[in-house]
């Protein structure tokens, strides 16, 4: 019997309620992007979560866009991240926005300000700043903070008929500038912004804080786990003060530590910064770690969900590697990607005695790995084809088992083939290979008796198609680019892609189908780009058949 699996701290809290009969059963969790870039994986991770958590107990989660920024935010944000959320696997029960409660949340600061917990204030930010005061030294009130409540009243409401220009005034909650919390020294609920809303248009210039909005956005929808990441632990009694006070539906907040992973950048500033100035192609390069660049470079929702399962939930932060995430998808492509033969760096090879003209077909099947094989297709063999470069050597090294002059190796699913000679061009570069073969070597039908030790793959050179092969590496050369001296930008890989082009194809592969993985064997796991087209095949390298990255 398998040893059940214990459960992480989050699953032990919604147990404990459930079996208390808090919140009537109910399980309602959330997921809260702000829609103002691509989703990454460390977001996967915080959706995997909630929704997963959900799911294990009968709950449901909803999607809901923390749209109070209408400066940085965008349609084409908010549609990216239903699409990741639904590529991920995911499903919410409903599709809610901040701004759905911006009346209500006018109304909440409204009850505040008559409850003499709000005042407006005519400080600039560097004012506010200064008079928060330092972690080791209490805050200073200013003479705003006295205003009386028909006052701030009357100023709150001229701030939202567009009074006063940006910057002019704030609202603030009432709490204790000489809190240790330094969130709790009187923080802004409102400022003014008079920026056209991608849902609210121009119907409001005054728009919430995140620590006004958040809390209260659970609260209306009476969401009864609210996960955040542990950033945000500092925030919790301002959450559960603006509950209390405005006595709403009691949401509770808990943290989990957030994803960093090695040799790439989490903060969507940096990524946004990568994009614009163009060290990347777009939100969606296969190098980046957003989403939907990871599903360009061919990983697949089930080996990001598996990678979110094996690193599990904790309270304290550490650096993942990012070797297993590529553990990950090796180990889903190799139950499902079929096998392929590609040449990325060819040599023509001449079987010398081998009919001219002639052609045959071979077969091989679609997954070894597969149960029944998922299948065979055939492929075409005849007197010249395409191999590696690198599995010929003129001069063999020691343990060196594949072609070279007097030297026998397998073509895959074919025929034995001998070294016999070679030709070089003026600078010395070896230009063709001949050798000879065994007619009684046929894969399947060997009655040669001879046993080789190398087995190499190869396309036709007749029937070879043509691809364009983009072969990624990770974006950075050091485990922790935020981390360094100077501008993380510095520490980009300048060989994260190396495209090669022409690569040779067995003529199979202008059959591939975008999103659908595939092993060149040998070589790795590739996907078809979405730059392909009818006349120019174009694949990503997923990632290589074993982890060939050497820290530097």
């Amino acid at each position: 019997m398998s040893e059940e699996k214990s459960l992480n701290f989050l699953e032990e809290i919604v147990e404990e309620d459930l079996a208390a009969g808090k919140h009537g059963g109910r399980v309602l969790t959330r997921f809260p992007p702000e829609p103002n870039g691509y989703l990454h994986i460390g977001h996967a991770k915080s959706i995997c979560l909630n929704f997963g958590l959900a799911q294990r107990y009968g709950g449901k989660t909803n999607l809901r866009f923390d749209d109070t920024n209408p400066v940085k935010e965008d349609v084409e944000y908010v549609d990216s991240i239903k699409e990741d959320v639904k590529w991920l696997g995911f499903d919410w029960a409903q599709e809610l926005y901040a701004s759905d409660y911006f009346d209500k949340l006018y109304e909440f600061a409204l009850t505040l300000i008559k409850k003499g917990l709000a005042y407006v204030d005519d400080s600039t930010a560097e004012e506010i700043a200064a008079q928060k005061g330092t972690p080791t030294e209490p805050g200073t009130g200013n003479e705003y903070r006295n205003r009386s409540i028909e006052e701030n009243l009357q100023l709150f409401a001229d701030m939202k008929a567009g009074k006063y220009p940006d910057g002019a005034k704030v609202l603030r909650a009432k709490l204790d500038l000489a809190s240790s919390n330094m969130h709790l020294r009187d923080p802004l609920m409102y400022r003014i912004k008079h920026a056209h809303h991608h849902r609210t248009g121009d119907a409001w210039c005054i728009y919430p804080m995140y620590d006004f909005a958040h809390g209260q956005s659970d609260a209306i929808e009476e969401i009864t786990h609210s996960i955040c990441t542990v950033e945000f632990i500092p925030h919790r009694p301002l959450y559960e003060w603006f509950i209390e006070q405005l006595e709403l539906f009691p949401s509770k907040q808990y943290e989990f530590a957030r994803l960093n992973l090695n040799y790439t950048v989490m903060s969507k500033r940096k990524l946004l910064q990568l994009v614009t100035e163009g060290h990347v192609e777009g939100w969606d390069d296969p190098r980046m770690p957003t989403i939907s660049g990871l599903r360009r470079r061919g990983y697949t929702p089930a080996s990001i969900r598996e990678f979110c399962e094996r690193i599990g939930v904790a309270k304290r932060e550490n650096m993942i590697d990012v070797g297993l995430l590529e553990f990950c998808i090796r180990e889903d492509l190799n139950k499902k990607a079929w096998r392929r033969m590609a040449v990325l760096d060819p040599v023509k090879l001449v079987i010398d005695n081998y009919p001219e003209g002639k052609t045959e077909y071979f077969s091989g099947e679609n997954n070894p790995e597969a149960e029944d094989g998922d299948g065979s297709r055939e492929f075409p063999f005849g007197r010249e084809i395409w191999i590696e470069r690198e599995d010929f050597m003129e001069v063999p090294a020691k343990k060196y088992f594949r072609l070279s002059i007097g030297g026998m190796v397998r073509l895959k699913n074919a025929y034995i083939i001998k070294g016999e000679s070679v030709v070089k061009d003026a600078e010395g570069n070896i230009t063709e290979i001949h050798c000879s073969y065994l007619p009684e070597s046929k894969s399947g039908n060997d009655t040669s008796g001879l046993t080789v030790k190398g087995t190499i793959h190869w396309v036709s050179v007749e029937h070879a198609k043509t691809a364009e092969v983009r072969l990624y590496d990770r974006l950075f050369q050091v485990e922790d680019p935020s981390n360094e001296d100077g501008d993380f930008k510095d520490y980009i890989n300048p060989n994260s892609l190396h495209i090669i082009s022409p690569a040779y194809i067995e003529p199979d592969l202008a059959n591939a189908i975008a999103g659908v993985p595939v092993q060149f064997m040998r070589k790795g796991y590739f996907v078809l780009d979405k730059d392909s087209t009818v006349d120019k095949l174009v694949f990503n390298r997923t990632v290589t058949l074993k982890d060939g990255w050497v820290k530097k």
